[in-house]
């Protein structure tokens, strides 16, 4: 192997500078997913964990590498059981990655534009609405709680559903490529009542609830306020205009090109 440096016994090659550089990003990016959860401090004890392990096996102190592996295996049991919620919400923002919208494109995107007007029309007109981008996780059982439409979208067709004459208007749609699946679906509530110190709406707690456990991406039309709102991966999005609504449609659904934007 090429050999970098050398200080007297010490040798530093190519694969060491290689290896240092994949374990930083790793650590990087790890640091990156947790550092708005409460598990980068539990997620820090390990790392100290890691390296008391490794001074301890240089030393060869048999005794106390086998009370640390001890405790970094129930350590990363108890991590797994107490930080789930959190765990599955790092999970969704990864299956979020531009990487893996760039691997796999969705067909959901050519909507957007109908999607975009339709809510603004109903922000207007202080219509409440919950329209449901499904992800690549399955969103079957919202899908069973509701009526099963398979209907091409458009934006006169969610008005429509959302007119509050119409007996579809509460719940939420569900949108799986070009297609509204179903109408007035239940979502689960998030356990959030307050985001930024205001109180939430069904409205709003159900589009939370959902973008925790999947990785769904929710429009919100408030009846109150009219503002629109978007939910996606835990974390909700407020008093968005119908541009930048468009644009983080678009930036979270990966609209890159006109197939995509809907511009055929």
């Amino acid at each position: 192997m090429i050999e970098l440096l050398r200080i007297g016994f010490f040798r530093f090659t190519l694969a060491d500078l290689l290896d240092i550089a994949a374990v930083t990003a790793l650590f990087y990016g790890l640091y990156r997913l947790f550092r708005e959860t409460l598990v980068l401090p539990v997620l820090l004890g390990f790392v100290v964990l890691l390296l008391l392990g490794f001074i301890v096996e240089i030393a060869e102190l048999a005794a106390v590498g086998w009370i640390v592996r001890t405790l970094s295996a129930v350590w990363l049991l108890a991590f797994i059981v107490l930080f789930q919620p959190e765990l599955r919400r790092i999970l969704v923002r990864m299956a979020r990655s531009r990487l893996l919208h760039f691997l796999v494109r969705s067909p959901v995107l050519p909507v957007l534009d109908e999607v975009v007007e339709a809510a603004s029309e109903m922000a207007e007109k202080h219509i409440g609405a919950l329209i449901v981008f499904a992800g690549s996780q399955s969103t079957r059982l919202v899908v069973e709680t509701g009526v099963p439409l398979q209907a091409v979208v458009s934006k006169e067709l969610l008005l429509a559903i959302f007119n509050p004459r119409s007996p579809l208007h509460d719940g939420a749609v569900v949108i799986e490529g070009r297609t509204v699946v179903a109408a007035r679906c239940i979502l689960p509530l998030s356990a959030t009542t307050h985001v930024s110190g205001q109180p939430l709406g069904t409205r709003h707690r159900a589009a939370l609830g959902l973008s925790e456990q999947v990785d769904a991406v929710v429009v919100v039309v408030s009846e109150e306020t009219g503002q629109i709102s978007l939910a996606h991966s835990g974390r909700l999005e407020q008093g968005l205009s119908p541009a930048r609504l468009r644009e983080r449609l678009g930036e979270l659904l990966g609209a890159e090109d006109e197939l995509y934007a809907g511009r055929q």
